[in-house]
């Protein structure tokens, strides 16, 4: 089982859903074993009553659909581009009409404000799919002098990852979908005679598609029924994120407010590559100048434990770094997790000691992210090997 505060099964408490938003898928999956989460003001399955390694397996070998608390926003209007352009530090102009790209946020002195994926979906028209944090208000604060609309298009998001994912999306689409549909493509299809958005994208490391709703001309009960349907043939499984929380930390995927913060920069968070720094004028543009600190943030891995969120990782008897996020990994046989150090440093190759639940400190290797499939091989489906 996962250890962070996306799978902890135990700290769970009652709470009212008057400021939060049920699923209208809720009815679909909800058992008298559920544990559920907030998440981007959603409530989501954390776990729910399933054998989470046989879960797992079936996303590496076979498929399972989530539901998935992400939230999108819409950006429209004349000035979309060139706003889009000011708040994230990704260039954004060359961005197709059909496609996403992973896009960050900075504050002014330059550390993480917010990660996510941004669509374009016609030339003045964007979605951007964002996890937990206050982006409305944020992209609202920055728009004055643009002439943009920001709204909430009320769309829902279904996950459908692993190897037979494209066989089941081919089957709900009527065969529209297909192997041209490429990494983070995107477009509107029918699946099931209803009208979504789709990417070729997610949050596993696996081959998979995101699907989301349209608002309340979705029949989300029948959508949900319908892939259902098209998925049993191809061994599709329903999942909490427990399971999903395990493979996207082998993956090396990041959770923002989790992992990272906006105490920390791009450079530091290890996502260099997502920072469009010959980009003129992006918030926290200036700051990122002044420098690029080293990573803070590397994998860790135990034979003997799985990491626990929170725990302290040691080098001799000093506190140097802690875990944001651990999971036993049933493909590395392994405990894994992120640890965050307290200050960038050649800590890769290092065998340090880390915290147990029981407070017994075991030695840990500190690797590079991802765990594996570095060049993304398996989601860019060149890798279509079954475990």
């Amino acid at each position: 089982m996962s250890n962070s505060i996306h799978s902890d099964t135990k700290q769970a408490v009652r709470v009212g859903s008057r400021r939060f938003e049920l699923s209208p898928f809720h009815d679909c999956w909800i058992s008298e074993r559920t544990v559920m989460g907030v998440y981007a003001g959603r409530y989501y399955s954390v776990f729910n009553g399933e054998d989470v390694t046989e879960t797992y397996w079936a996303l590496r070998r076979k498929a399972v659909l989530y539901d998935v608390p992400e939230r999108p926003v819409e950006i429209s209007g004349p000035d979309a581009e060139a706003f889009l352009e000011r708040v994230f530090a990704r260039r954004i102009s060359n961005l197709k009409q059909g496609r996403g790209r992973y896009a960050i946020a900075c504050t002014p002195k330059g550390g993480v404000f917010m990660d996510g994926i941004l669509f374009r979906l016609a030339k003045d028209r964007f979605w951007y799919v964002q996890p937990d944090g206050a982006l409305e208000t944020w992209l609202y604060a920055h728009s004055d002098g643009f002439d943009v609309t920001i709204s909430d298009p009320h769309s829902r998001v279904l996950q459908i990852q692993g190897p037979t994912s494209l066989d089941i999306m081919h089957a709900a689409s009527d065969g529209t979908i297909d192997e041209t549909m490429g990494y983070f493509h995107s477009g509107f299809f029918r699946i099931g005679g209803q009208e979504v958005y789709i990417s070729r994208t997610g949050w596993t490391g696996e081959l998979g598609y995101e699907i989301y709703t349209q608002g309340s001309t979705t029949d989300c009960p029948n959508l949900w029924a319908h892939l259902l349907k098209v998925g049993k043939p191809h061994g599709m499984m329903v999942g909490s994120i427990s399971s999903m929380e395990i493979r996207r930390l082998e993956a090396g995927i990041l959770d923002n407010s989790t992992d990272f913060d906006m105490s920390m920069t791009p450079f530091e968070a290890g996502l260099d590559a997502f920072v469009d720094i010959d980009k003129e004028d992006f918030i926290g543009r200036t700051a990122l100048l002044d420098g690029k600190p080293g990573t803070r943030i590397y994998g860790v891995k135990c034979a003997e434990a799985t990491p626990v969120y929170q725990g302290e990782i040691l080098d001799g008897e000093e506190d140097v770094a802690r875990i944001t996020a651990g999971a036993w990994s049933p493909y590395l046989e392994a405990g894994i997790g992120y640890a965050r150090f307290h200050s960038a440093g050649n800590w890769v190759g290092k065998t340090l000691n880390m915290r147990t639940a029981d407070g017994e400190a075991v030695a840990c290797e500190i690797v590079e992210l991802p765990f594996y499939d570095r060049e993304k091989r398996i989601p860019r489906g060149l890798d279509k090997t079954v475990l």
